[in-house]
């Protein structure tokens, strides 16, 4: 069976802000397989949760650590760092936490070592054994696959062939599910090639219907009550 993933947290139902704790604390507390959600680095390099590279203004490439730390959430919660992200995370061992390394607009560069930040906050945290990551870079999926060899790492900008995610070694395609809807063949030749399948975002219920008989791994969803209850 499909396993859930919550997409940016379990957060549209509980009404909190994506990507922040609470939504992290709601995606255990459901008994989500897996949370979702994005990194992005600081001017200083410190590292941030939040999808948008925009947060209430605030340009978090431009900003200091300092300065990030002065923005509230909707809920009252500071913007999440990764450390206190993971921190917490690591509190519930039963679920993956599934870190998307955000390009940076600053350039290739800044994308690298974005990922070899992220790699060392998650060793020092000593949650690797917990860690998914994902990305739409796929110079940064290789960096992160060159930094820790066994760390799980799956490419999501759904433009390279089963055969070519393999060939870099990457351990599956995460994929918008128009591509997979597009490229159904995809679907078995990833299993053929031992790749894992991730379907984002899937929020209906004949869609969700339609990828839970054709056996993917792990579903992405804002909904992830809806997908618990059609799992069960």
């Amino acid at each position: 069976m499909s396993k859930v993933i919550a997409h940016r947290g379990a957060w549209k139902n509980t009404q909190v802000p994506q990507n922040s704790l609470a939504a992290l604390q709601h995606a255990a507390r459901l008994g989500c397989y897996g949370s979702e959600f994005d990194v992005h680095m600081a001017a200083d390099s410190g590292l941030v949760i939040s999808h948008d590279h925009v947060i209430q203004n605030v340009a978090i490439e431009k900003s200091t650590s300092a300065e990030l730390a002065a923005v509230k959430l909707a809920n009252g919660e500071a913007l999440p760092t990764l450390e206190a992200y993971l921190n917490a995370g690591k509190k519930h061992k039963k679920m993956r936490l599934v870190l998307e390394i955000k390009a940076s607009q600053l350039g290739k560069e800044r994308s690298l070592a974005l990922a070899e930040q992220c790699v060392r906050m998650v060793r020092k945290t000593k949650t690797r054994a917990q860690v998914d990551y994902i990305s739409f870079d796929y110079d940064v999926c290789q960096k992160v696959k060159e930094l820790d060899p066994a760390a799980p790492v799956a490419y999501l900008n759904g433009d390279k062939t089963p055969a070519e995610v393999a060939a870099a070694g990457l351990y599956g395609l995460d994929y918008h599910h128009s591509v997979f809807k597009k490229n159904e063949n995809w679907i078995e030749e990833a299993k053929q090639q031992k790749l894992t399948l991730n379907v984002w975002t899937v929020n209906d219920r004949s869609l969700m219907e339609w990828f839970l008989e054709r056996k993917v791994d792990f579903i992405t969803t804002d909904e992830p009550e809806l997908l618990l209850e059609m799992t069960k």
